[in-house]
């Protein structure tokens, strides 16, 4: 990585990194008056270091739950229920540990740890500015803030800059860019805090690059799309040119232009977008709260969503483990083999539906079940291991999807939105809007486009319950790992009502069927109480605090 890539690492972002510098002594090289930052391929190497800026590079992370999509999506993770963890570094531990657990024998597992609720320990232990770095609801929002500053010194710079050949193609690709980008950091922001910050101003072009008006998190949505249809907007005026591909080509690392990822045309890079912009409807209404207008506009914009043949945002390690290390960089990475930081759910393993090729080759049972550090949760106990498929003799079929290989660049890691993600939220949208088969049919799409080898269900007279166990289940299988299981947990109720009928194992191993699991979890999080201490709120602003209680 040259010098002008390393532009792009930069601690400097909105909130705490900002407001703390002297006291970190953080050095900033991403200031708009940077002279590399006044010249086409300057600008060209920043846009694609938002990679690592916006993933990577917040440091004093843990090494052990890992940077952006090994631990901060870890904590999603793990809330979803999808992997669990006894691993007590940055309180890993604590995020996935429900309030209790209700075994067949009436046997009740209380969360071990103290605070016992995971509410009180957010509030109590975790999110406190003296915790520092050991704050765990603090990571996401510093990365996504970090990518946002990146993407406003990017913007700041453009029109200043004298551009060869397509001027204004190259112009608009590297605006577009940086809309998409601060789309996506506003879209994470607004789906897991209860506030956020908009910031339009680099840092330097502003005290601290910062602002202290918060927002509620309906208005971190709103921005988001806002910024995604300015890209949209943007592209729509620009063609698949040879100065439109070269820009691209700059702007996505090689190691990312393999599989699904690739350089999108601009017609593929709107589907994209149309697809999150259904992501940001679907993830923040309650099921049972959506609105016919909703499912509705989910339908036009899955229609024009990710089609199977466009490409998307990928990323993927490679040898020098540049953007991603292949064993550590993802959740998938993780949880593979039997000693990893993460754990494979039992709830996770439930949801296969008997025969699904999708659990043969991605799953093994283990010899006797991992019960590990009982003081330190109540969901972890597990029976199963996640297969490297990037092993030798662990190949498995194909023609089914790996959830993991651990090889470098083995590992497709699906960023933003996916045709798979696209067409199971078009499928939820007919379901409950009377076309169930027409739904079920989509389901059936997803599960054979990934290998599944399962019947169809379309065609079977299914009800609309039975239908909508079936969407459930397939986000849970197809989507795994995507960093959406919580906000479905979310959405569907979960944190409140918990989940019945589960399978969960005792602190012996035994084996229930029936269990009942009561979550209990912070819907969305307080705003870290990192950056209220350095950036305290402005009058008028939102409440930083979700009012939700134990």
């Amino acid at each position: 990585m040259n010098k002008l890539k390393i532009l792009a690492l930069t601690l400097a972002f909105s909130g705490f990194m900002a407001a703390c510098k002297e006291q970190l002594d953080v050095k900033n090289p991403n200031q708009p008056s940077s002279p590399a930052l006044k010249t086409e391929t300057g600008l060209i190497s920043f846009g694609e270091g938002f990679y690592v800026t916006g993933f990577k590079d917040v440091k004093y992370y843990d090494g052990v739950p890992g940077y952006f999509w090994s631990g901060a999506i870890g904590n999603h993770e793990l809330m979803g229920d999808v992997i669990g963890t006894d691993i007590a570094n940055v309180f890993i531990n604590q995020i996935g540990a429900p309030n209790q657990i209700t075994l067949d024998d009436g046997t009740i597992l209380l969360n071990p740890n103290s605070p016992s609720k995971q509410i009180d320990f957010i509030r109590i232990t975790a999110n406190v500015n003296s915790t520092g770095f050991q704050n765990s609801i603090y990571y996401e929002w510093a990365y996504m803030y970090n990518m946002n500053n990146a993407a406003n010194t990017l913007l700041a710079n453009i029109d200043a800059t004298t551009f060869s050949g397509e001027a204004d193609t190259k112009k608009g690709i590297l605006k577009a860019w940086a809309y998409w980008w601060k789309g996506y950091a506003y879209s994470r922001i607004g789906s897991i805090y209860y506030a956020g910050i908009i910031n339009d101003k680099a840092n330097g072009e502003a005290l601290n690059g910062t602002n202290g008006n918060y927002v509620a998190k309906e208005a971190m949505i709103a921005e988001a799309n806002k910024n995604f249809d300015a890209a949209a907007t943007i592209l729509t005026g620009l063609t698949a040119s040879a100065d439109y591909t070269a820009t691209m080509t700059g702007l996505i690392p090689s190691f990312n232009r393999v599989g699904k990822g690739g350089i999108l045309t601009p017609a593929m890079w709107v589907r994209n977008i149309n697809t999150m912009k259904a992501r940001n409807i679907l993830v923040n209404t309650r099921v049972n709260a959506m609105t016919a207008a909703q499912w509705a506009e989910i339908l036009t914009l899955t229609t024009n969503g990710v089609q199977a043949s466009d490409f998307v945002f990928t990323g993927r390690s490679n040898a020098a483990g540049d953007f991603l290390s292949p064993t550590a960089g993802t959740v998938s990475g993780k949880t593979t083999g039997a000693n990893n930081t993460y754990k494979i759910s039992e709830r996770l393993i439930q949801d296969f539906k008997t025969g699904d090729l999708r659990l043969s080759n991605n799953f093994q049972q283990r010899s006797s079940a991992y019960i590990g550090e009982t003081s330190r949760g109540n969901a972890f106990f597990t029976r199963w291991n996640l297969i490297n498929r990037g092993a030798s003799g662990s190949e498995g079929s194909a023609s089914v999807i790996s959830y993991s290989n651990t090889n470098a660049g083995g590992y497709e890691l699906y960023l933003a939105s996916s045709y798979e993600e696209n067409q199971l939220m078009r499928s939820e949208a007919l379901i409950n809007t009377g076309k169930i088969e027409e739904g079920l049919a989509l389901i059936d799409e997803v599960r054979k486009a990934q290998g599944a080898g399962l019947a169809t269900v379309a065609g079977k007279n299914l009800t609309l319950d039975a239908a909508k166990e079936e969407l459930r289940r397939e986000r849970r299988i197809g989507l795994l790992f995507r960093a959406l299981s919580f906000y479905d947990a979310r959405r569907w109720g979960l944190l409140e009502t918990g989940r019945k009928g589960a399978v969960a194992l005792s602190r012996t191993g035994v084996v229930s069927t029936n269990a009942t699991i009561t979550y209990g979890y912070l819907d969305y999080w307080d705003v870290p109480d990192n950056e209220i201490v350095y950036n305290p709120p402005t009058s008028g602003s939102a409440p930083t605090k979700n009012p939700k209680t134990n």
